[in-house]
Formats: structure tokens, C-alpha cells, sequence
């Protein structure tokens, strides 16, 4: 339903923040917002209230995140589907700063209500099949805990302590797994050392002769070795529950967690990719690795000249879409148009609702969610400046995001990052390092971007509290329409005509996605294999002469052209071109045409005819007369007439050989003859 019929549901709760008709219902009507009730005690004593309206058609939505589930089951009683949920209490309400927080709970309102596309979700199988490896006792009580919902083998690293249970409810093995892939409801793991239990243990455990390389599959992995995890980013793989040893609080919660993995789940797809778009690789020969060596689950490979993600292992990080440079693999949870379209919402609301230098506060809801709602109840919470956003990941945050924020009137971007989570983020640093470059080149100031990598809530507080006053840049961002470089290059424009630019061309670090392609003209060919080699149109031929032209504003700095020149005369040169002539073609390179002296047709580019002369005429057996050596001056057509005319027919073959029919093997017995000569004699 639209979004103005939609029944918003505020609360005070109890008095201890600012929400009143005069004061946030008035800005709402300022910016449009939806129709408003107010409360005091919604979820205990005005309860009845909200009953009433789920009798009507209209969505809610209920400005309370902590009574969420009461308001969801109070929902689910009446037949209706569950309100949705904002929070601007811990969010904004309950802080310490003298400053209204009207204007942000205004803002966080408008934003959640905006609309968005669902994300696509995968179906996953799981049929309780669960291998639980760890040492002796402590392995044995937490496989007979799983064992009650899951279907459970215990796998022995070390059966030492081991006491035996008169009746075995689960197949016991020793071994230790050698090589783990997959995620939940797939996982297939090689065991060295592997050996069943004996029955005839008496004393203590006994095994079977052990084996190598033995091969099994499970649904579930939970693992309290203590050993190095099995799967890069561990806490991203579904399916896999890792459990320090030596903390019973921990090994009791990881089996809490893993009792319920059985049945049907089901998964958000994060990210989409577009192969035709992919800078990847072009006839084997590699280009862009980004999202390769950016994806720290390992769930993309390479895959002919693209690359697979595989949405089991993906854990949804957004290092891979933030750092590509076509926009080929997209997040897609949410999409790029609604997380920008929400960003941009903030900052719109927030400033039409009275707010003043506003600062776009990003973080994930298991670090920051947390360390936000520990700030508001026992210390100063944040300023009333300073929006948070929640993200499924903090470090899926691409420059193309900060722009639009920036571009919409945000005064800085603060991102805050989970320390155990820090080897994540050099996509990110290196998003912050590109885009740095670009407010240096536009002529504003810097310090836009900032990481808070903390885990102390006083900490966070403290910098946060602590951030300057940054000069306004602009607030009239455009639309996120098209693709991530459209989106991307608009919020720039907008950047760049608010600063005072000292050239229209700057450099930019190494990595980043702009640039230009710098041509060695003396060795440049124009055998034009880098037209066919760029995945993004932006280096391209002429169809009536022999032409290099270029697009500067399509190019992604691959490096696919470089590496399939033969002649090594491409070179790449980084950097952001605000001319308007980026985005029209420029001629890198051109000749004049080879004419052949038969017909004088052009047929070449007369750079690469000279070079096929220079390594063939008089060094190739077919071309080392200087007879022959003319054959390459000539077009296709006339080459073939003047081998034709030296009694060289290249289109002759041999004459195929005669079907044998029984009649001839007969007359040429009745003869005397082989079958060949008889043949050979009609």
C-alpha cells in the first residue's frame, strides 16, 4: 500500500523522550509524513489502541523496536501481517545532547517507511545430519545434547578422557578432518585418521586400524576442537558452529543454537551477478581480480571468464560488490537504488524537518546495534546530529554510497567497524582512500569518511562526540537510477560542481575505477585486440579506417587491454576526468590504410602490415622469396588468385576415394587384382 496510508504508532514511552503532537507530529506534516497517533503506554496500558486499528486495512508501522515481538504476536493473533518497526528511541530519543531530536526521528521515520524491493531468498535443506568433533567427555556431552533434535556422529580428535555409556546412541569415529567445503545442508569433509569405535571397548576407547582420506557428508558441522576453524570467515557459514573448548557458556550456546537446524530454511540472495558486464577475464587472460580477493567466506570463484558466487557460502560482507568496478556483482539486500534511495531520504527529512549538519552514522545490527543501545541507556547516546543506518555489513560500503550521501547533505560518513571483524575491511579502506582522492581533486575538504573499529561502548561515545563540525558540501543529490558507475558518476557531478576544482583532471590511487588508457603509439599495431578484449565498450574501432578510439567515462581500469596487447603498448593511467569530452570517443591511435598491389583495396592497418613483414617475408618458408614475400601486401581475394595462377590451388583437396561396392571386390577377384588396382585400372 502506499506509503501515506500508512498508520503510524508513536510512543514516549512512559515520558522519557521528546514525542508530542506540537513537536514531532508538527514536523512529520512538514515532510508529508503518515497519519500519527501518540501514546504514552502503548504496549502495556493503550495496547487496546493498537488492537483497534489492526481491525483496519491500513499498514502500521510502530516507532518501538524493543516490544516489537508483542506487537508482532498481538498482529499475528488478529490475522494480519506484522507492523513494521522503527527505532527512535535508543536511536535518538533517549541522548543526552541539548539539541531536539525531532528532526532525526523524523528522519528515521521517512526512511523506514520508504519502499523497497524484497530481496530474493533461497531454499535450503537441511536433514539434520550433524558431525560433532571436539576431545573426549566434553565432545561426547555435547554430541548427546545435539542428539536430541539432530541426528548426530561423533567425530574424536583425542578420546583421552572418554568415559563409555552403556548404550550408544550415536556412531562414535577418531580422526580429524583434513578438508572441509560446503555449507549448510552440503557440507563434505575428508578425514584422515579415521576409525570406528570398537564394541568390545572395555576400559577405555578403542579403534578400529585408522585410515586416510576417508570421505563423508552432514548437514551440520559443530566444532569444539579448538583448532583453527575449518572455513574462512567461520561466523559467515551457515551450518557451521564453532565453540571454544574451554567455555562452557560458549559450548552451551552454540548447541542452543545449532539444536534447531533441521528441517527447510530459508536464505537472503546477497548480491546478483551480471556476466556480460564482468571485467574478470577475456580469453584466458586475467583482468580485474576485485571481488576475488576481496571476498574474505571464499564464495567466489573463478569460472571461465567470469566468476561464480556461491550464495550457500555467502555470508552477505558486500567487500565483492563494494569494490567492483562495473557494478557486475550487485548487493542486492538491499538493492543499490533503495539502500542510496533510503540514505538520501534521511538527509532530505532530516533537513527539511529543521536538522542541522547532519552525520550518516552506518553499522551492523549484531556490532553497532548493540553498542548504540548500550550508549543511549547508560551514557550521553548520540548527538542529535549523528543518523544511525543500519546495514546487514558495515564493510559492504562503496564509494559510490558515500558520494550519494555526501552529495544528499550528510556533512560526514561515520562507519562503525567490529575489531574481530577488521581483516574485512581493506575493501573498504581502499573505497575511503579512492574517495578521499575525489573530494582532494574537487577542491573540498577532507576527513568526510571516518572508521570507528571499536568494541568499548564509552569509546565509541567518546569519538563520536568528538567529530568536527564539517562545512556543508551540497544537498541535492540525484536519483540512484542506472547502474552503480551511473549512480556513482551523477553524485560526483554533484560534488564537484558544489568544490572549486583545480583541473579538470586529477590522479587517482592505483586501485581505482576511473581512468584513462595511455597508448605507445610507435609500437601500437592497431591489431585492435584490446577492442575485443574490453568487457565495457570503452575502447573501440572505426568501421571505415584504422582507428583506436577511446571512452574515457566507460573504462574500469580492468587492465584487460594491457594484458592482451601483444605488443605491450598499453599502459593505464588512474584518475578522474571532469571534461566534458569524457564522455565522447577520443582517437588514441590511428593509420592509414594498407592498399593491396593487385587491386588497391584497403585490406590492413598499414602499422600492422609492416610488422607482419618485419616476422615473416624472408624468415618464413611461405614467404622467403621475394616473390612470396608479396602474397602479404595483397588482399585475401587476390592472394588466392595469384596462388591459383602459380599452379597452387588452395582450395584443391583430393579426390575422395570411390565408395566400394561388392561388385567391384568381385571383378577384381575375377581378374586377379587387388581392389585398389582394379580401380586404379577403370
Amino acid at each position: 500500500m502506499a506509503r501515506e496510508e500508512t498508520r503510524l504508532f508513536l510512543c514516549s514511552c512512559e515520558g522519557s523522550m521528546e514525542v508530542a503532537p506540537d513537536g514531532l507530529g508538527k514536523a512529520l506534516g512538514k515532510v508529508g509524513g503518515p497519519e500519527a497517533s501518540f501514546h504514552r503506554h502503548l504496549c502495556r496500558a493503550e495496547l487496546a489502541k493498537f488492537e483497534a486499528a489492526l481491525q483496519d486495512d491500513a499498514p502500521i508501522c510502530v516507532a518501538c523496536t524493543q516490544e516489537s515481538p508483542l506487537f508482532a504476536e498481538v498482529a499475528g493473533e488478529a490475522g494480519r501481517e506484522g507492523p513494521r518497526f522503527v527505532n527512535i528511541r535508543e536511536t535518538a530519543g533517549w541522548s543526552g545532547d541539548r539539541a531536539s531530536p525531532v528532526p532525526k526521528m523524523v528522519a528515521l521515520i521517512e526512511a523506514a517507511l520508504a519502499p523497497g524491493t524484497p530481496a530474493r531468498l533461497r531454499t535450503i535443506e537441511s536433514d539434520g545430519l550433524c558431525l560433532v568433533m571436539g576431545q573426549g567427555q566434553a565432545a561426547y556431552e555435547a554430541a548427546a545434547k545435539l542428539n536430541r533434535t539432530l541426528s548426530v556422529t561423533l567425530l574424536l580428535t583425542d578420546p583421552a578422557d572418554l568415559m563409555l555409556p552403556p548404550v550408544l546412541d550415536f556412531p562414535i569415529f577418531a580422526g580429524r578432518v583434513s578438508k572441509a567445503q560446503g555449507s549448510l545442508g552440503g557440507f563434505e569433509l575428508t578425514v584422515d585418521g579415521y576409525a570406528a569405535l570398537l564394541p568390545s571397548s572395555r576400559g577405555t576407547a578403542e579403534f578400529t586400524m585408522a585410515r586416510n582420506g576417508a570421505k563423508t557428508r552432514c548437514s551440520v558441522i559443530f566444532d569444539m576442537t579448538g583448532d583453527a576453524s575449518l572455513f574462512p570467515r567461520p561466523e559467515g557459514r551457515d551450518g557451521y558452529f564453532r565453540a571454544d573448548p574451554g567455555s562452557p557458556a560458549a559450548v552451551l550456546e552454540a548447541i542452543l543454537d545449532a539444536s534447531d537446524f533441521v528441517g527447510t530454511f530459508e536464505k537472503p540472495i546477497y548480491v546478483t551477478y551480471d556476466a556480460g558486464i564482468c571485467a574478470h577475464e577475456r580469453s584466458r587472460i586475467t583482468g580485474c581480480t576485485n571481488c576475488l580477493d576481496h571476498c574474505p567466506a571464499g564464495a567466489i570463484t573463478p569460472d571461465g571468464d567470469g566468476v561464480h558466487v556461491d550464495p550457500g557460502i555467502c555470508g552477505g560482507c558486500g567487500n565483492c560488490a563494494a569494490h567492483c568496478p562495473t557494478g557486475a556483482i550487485s548487493y542486492a539486500y538491499p538493492n543499490r537504488s533503495d539502500q542510496i534511495g533510503r540514505i538520501q531520504t534521511l538527509a532530505r527529512s532530516y533537513l527539511a524537518a529543521g536538522g542541522a549538519a547532519p552525520v550518516l552514522l552506518l553499522h551492523d545490527a549484531s556490532h553497532g546495534t548493540p553498542l548504540i543501545g548500550a550508549m543511549a541507556r547508560h551514557g550521553r547516546g548520540l548527538p542529535a546530529r549523528v543518523i544511525p543506518w543500519e546495514l546487514h555489513s558495515a564493510s559492504g560500503m562503496g564509494h559510490d554510497l558515500v558520494a550519494a550521501a555526501l552529495a544528499a547533505g550528510f556533512r560526514q560518513v561515520v562507519v562503525l567497524a567490529d575489531p574481530a571483524k577488521a581483516g574485512e575491511f581493506a575493501a573498504l579502506e581502499a573505497e575511503v582512500d579512492l574517495m578521499e582522492a575525489l573530494l582532494a581533486g574537487f577542491g573540498l575538504q577532507g576527513g568526510r569518511v571516518v572508521t570507528v573499529m571499536e568494541s568499548d561502548p564509552d569509546a565509541v561515545e567518546a569519538r563520536i562526540h568528538s567529530l568536527t563540525n564539517l562545512p556543508e558540501i551540497t544537498h541535492g543529490a540525484p536519483a540512484p537510477l542506472g547502474g552503480k558507475r551511473e549512480v556513482a558518476r551523477g553524485a560526483l557531478a554533484a560534488l564537484a560542481e558544489a568544490g572549486k576544482p583545480a583541473s579538470d583532471q586529477f590522479d587517482l590511487p592505483a586501485t581505482a575505477p576511473y581512468g584513462a588508457v595511455v597508448v605507445d603509439t610507435d609500437a601500437c599495431t592497431l591489431c585492435l585486440a584490446c577492442v575485443t578484449a574490453c568487457p565495457v565498450d570503452a575502447l573501440r574501432d572505426a568501421p571505415d579506417k584504422p582507428q583506436l578510439r577511446f571512452v574515457e567515462a566507460a573504462c574500469v581500469q580492468c587492465g584487460l587491454c594491457a594484458n592482451t596487447c601483444p605488443e605491450d603498448a598499453i599502459s593505464l593511467q588512474p584518475r578522474y576526468n571532469l571534461a566534458p569530452s569524457v564522455m565522447q570517443p577520443v582517437t588514441l591511435n590511428e593509420d592509414e590504410p594498407a592498399l593491396c598491389i593487385s587491386c588497391g583495396k584497403p585490406f590492413a592497418a598499414g602499422g600492422m602490415l609492416r610488422a607482419v613483414e618485419r616476422t615473416l617475408a624472408g624468415k618464413h618458408r611461405m614467404f622467403a622469396t621475394e616473390d612470396s614475400a608479396r602474397l602479404l601486401r595483397m588482399c585475401d581475394a587476390c592472394r588466392l588468385a595469384e596462388l591459383s595462377r602459380g599452379g597452387t590451388d588452395p582450395f584443391a583437396i583430393a579426390h575422395p576415394r570411390r565408395t566400394r561396392t561388392t561388385d567391384d571386390y568381385l571383378n577384381a577377384e575375377k581378374k586377379g587384382l587387388s581392389i585398389d588396382d582394379f580401380l586404379g585400372d577403370e
